[in-house]
């Protein structure tokens, strides 16, 4: 059976990371928008690959595994990326560590509650999060090479925005939380937190 768009979407956005990494290493402004282009290629199809899966009616236990996966492993190059470079260094790696921490939380009670049949819905601030989470990375990958943005550099407005996904990151990493533990406190046979 020959595989399915949108789990081709999901695994071409896995396959690009190595990609990305290796043309962030270029010369700038080269290695700038080539990084920012493999990195759009990788949010078009994160969007695509769930509008088709649903359009399509081809929901699959591959896209439902391997779509948060390759989010995670996006977002997390992305900031070793930038970290590595000191793009995001001093007190900006604060709201980079935020974001990694949120998503190995949330992966872990996915994980947990899946097991039990438990899904956790996306909030729409959680999508909004991701949102400006990825437009701050994709201004950060363009760095000096990106455009003037009149009285902030797009380093600048890059990392405000990264502050913020980071903020909202808490928001829905706390709300994330307290839903799974009255879940998990359900199968255990405890009393529900308030």
């Amino acid at each position: 059976m020959p595989m399915q768009l949108p789990n081709f979407l999901t695994l071409s956005r896995i396959v690009a990371i190595p990609l990305m990494i290796g043309l962030f290493f270029l010369p700038d402004p080269w290695g700038n928008w080539a990084t920012l282009g493999v990195f759009v290629y990788a949010g078009v199809t994160d969007f695509l690959d769930g509008y088709l899966a649903r359009a399509l009616n081809q929901q699959s236990a591959f896209g439902r595994m391997f779509d948060p996966i390759a989010d995670k492993l996006l977002v997390a190059a992305v900031l070793l990326m930038l970290v590595g470079v000191e793009r995001l260094s001093g007190i900006h790696v604060l709201p980079a560590a935020v974001i990694l921490c949120r998503e190995i939380l949330v992966s872990g009670l996915r994980e947990v509650l899946a097991e039990a049949r438990v899904g956790l819905p996306v909030s729409l601030l959680a999508k909004w999060k991701t949102a400006l989470q990825m437009i701050a990375l994709g201004l950060l990958l363009a760095g000096p090479a990106g455009p003037d943005l009149g009285p902030v550099t797009t380093t600048q407005a890059g990392l405000a925005g990264l502050w913020l996904a980071a903020l909202a990151t808490l928001v829905t990493g706390y709300d994330y939380l307290i839903a799974s533990l009255r879940h998990i406190r359900q199968l255990d046979g405890g009393p529900t937190p308030p």
